[in-house]
Order: structure tokens, then sequence, then C-alpha cells
């Protein structure tokens, strides 16, 4: 489960402990394909997470799902 911690503008940033991208995805965007949007704005580059990490979660862009492969 994830914790908003602050909303500003678009962006939210949650707080995570141990997980994978695609499920965080799939949580706050609807849309697991869209994990590399998250990992874009983080600067990651594995999606599965070990530890505690602050994320900015981007807002849900219909169009931006492309197969999960990263750009």
């Amino acid at each position: 489960m994830a914790i908003t911690l602050i909303t500003a503008r678009a962006t939210r940033i949650i707080q995570v402990s141990s997980r994978n991208l695609f499920e965080i995805a799939a949580e706050e965007l609807g849309d697991a394909l869209q994990w590399n949007r998250i990992a874009r704005l983080n600067g990651i580059t594995d999606p599965f997470l070990t530890g505690i990490y602050e994320l900015k979660i981007p807002v849900y862009d219909l169009t931006a799902s492309n197969g999960g492969v990263p750009l």
C-alpha cells in the first residue's frame, strides 16, 4: 500500500517499500504498462524496488501506454 505524502500540481509523491513499478503503476495510474513513466520521472532503471522510496507519480495519460517498453 502506498502513502500519499504531498499533492503538488499534477504530480503526487508517494512513499513505498520493497515493491515493483508494475504494481505501483497499476494502483496509482490504473495501467501497469505505465510503469516506465514513473521510472523515467524518478530516474529509476530497475522496476523492482528494494528499500524505501519516495516516488513522484505522474498524472494518468491515456495515450502514454507504449506496452511498458522504456523510451
